[in-house]
């Protein structure tokens, strides 16, 4: 028993505290080349390259999931190549990053199961996106991302011709988020369900 304790303590402080700093440090570039290109869309594409696969000098998100497997920096680098791949159309590999993401944050793991669910609109496998809409919208209640999923859910569901499906995710925004931009889209969407 005694020595169980002192091997978890060794790990703790010899291998997953200076994994964990030392990943985080090495996030900094890839996250840095993230956000510039959210906000540069004529060079977007290059600097998703360069935050996935690195710049010569700092690894990308790809490096950083595979090698710091377990850390957080690991967990944000699969999350941020999913949303990555997903912008960029390479939807399954969006999907499997995003389905390797296990998130703390119960926004970012909200975002997460939307980012699978948009992969598979746009992969035209609608009874899949349906039910990671659903899994996005119930996995936190709050009023950023359950509204969006609501309602990209509820628009999946009319495609389907699932109409009683839609009516509820239509009905739940109306009367729990009605002060949230989404609901707007509501009274028109509930008439054609009715039809």
């Amino acid at each position: 028993m005694v020595v169980g304790v002192f091997v978890y303590l060794g790990y703790e402080n010899y291998v997953a505290k200076p994994m964990q700093e030392e990943s985080a440090n090495l996030m900094a570039q890839a996250q840095a080349h993230f956000n510039e290109a959210l906000e540069d869309p004529t060079l977007q594409d290059s600097l998703f390259v360069l935050a996935l696969e690195g710049d010569g000098l700092n690894p990308g998100f790809i490096e950083i999931s595979n090698s710091y497997g377990g850390s957080a920096a690991a967990e944000i680098a699969t999350y941020s190549a999913g949303m990555i791949y997903l912008q960029r159309g390479e939807y399954d590999l969006a999907i499997d990053y995003l389905e390797d993401f296990s998130a703390n944050d119960p926004v970012l793991g909200a975002l997460a199961l939307g980012g699978i669910a948009d992969a598979f609109t746009e992969l035209n496998q609608l009874e899949d996106a349906l039910d990671y809409y659903h899994k996005a919208a119930n996995h936190t209640d709050n009023d950023l991302t359950t509204p969006r999923f609501l309602l990209k859910g509820a628009q999946v569901a009319l495609s389907l011709g699932a109409k009683a499906d839609a009516v509820s995710m239509l009905e739940s925004l109306a009367s729990d988020y009605a002060d949230t931009p989404q609901a707007s889209h509501v009274e028109v969407l509930l008439a054609q369900a009715q039809n």
